[in-house]
């Protein structure tokens, strides 16, 4: 079988799973329309700069992928384990990510603006220079994070910190209430005390009224 491309594109290297492999030939010699790969083992694969917009990557295994540059618009990866995948300026607008797994992952200059990311486990990941305009920040794990640089703007922001999670340059506008970790103690941190506590740490959030 011809490996074959789409719009000029091919992967850099495939997943080692045969299910996955065949999915992606078949989908490659396709005009349009998005990769269903639900629940598929992608794991190790190079996919940067592929366009993925609509895409289903539900429950799929996505650890330690190359996604930098990729474009996943409007796709769904919910609870799909994206643990140690490379996500480097991906357009990821409007992107499901509700329960998945970013443990480690790196989205350094990546549009998440309007995503969904509801009970997502970002613990580690870096996301120097991300844009979450907009996007729903809800009991996700940014403890040990790097959010250095990333921009906001009115999103809700009910996620847990930690002393290690960097915050330097981050700017705009969240609504709490953030939980705070401490030696495996958690306290609420809202209002004038949790911006307090993000411009301690460099950070010129601003925290608006109206989050509970």
């Amino acid at each position: 079988m011809s490996s074959g491309t789409r719009k000029g594109w091919a992967p850099v290297r495939f997943p080692t799973g045969d299910v996955a492999v065949q999915r992606l030939h078949e989908w490659l010699h396709t005009s349009e329309g998005g990769l269903d790969a639900v629940g598929l083992d992608l794991s190790g694969a190079d996919l940067s700069h592929g366009d993925f917009s609509e895409s289903w990557f539900t429950d799929a295994n996505l650890r330690n992928v190359n996604l930098a540059g990729a474009e996943l618009n409007r796709s769904d990866a919910q609870g799909a384990d994206l643990s140690g995948a490379d996500l480097t300026a991906a357009s990821l607008v409007r992107v499901n990510l509700d329960d998945a797994t970013l443990r480690h992952a790196t989205l350094d200059r990546a549009n998440l603006v309007k995503a969904s990311l509801y009970g997502v486990d970002a613990s580690g990941a870096s996301c120097r220079g991300t844009q979450f305009m907009g996007s729903s920040l809800l009991e996700v794990d940014f403890r040990s994070a790097d959010l250095r640089d990333s921009v906001f703007d009115q999103n809700s922001f009910k996620v847990i910190l930690d002393q290690i999670t960097q915050l330097e340059g981050a700017s705009g506008s969240v609504l709490g209430p953030a939980v705070l970790m401490e030696e495996g103690v958690s306290r609420e941190l809202s209002g004038p005390e949790l911006q307090e506590w993000i411009r301690e740490r460099g950070g010129i959030i601003r925290v608006v009224a109206g989050g509970r």
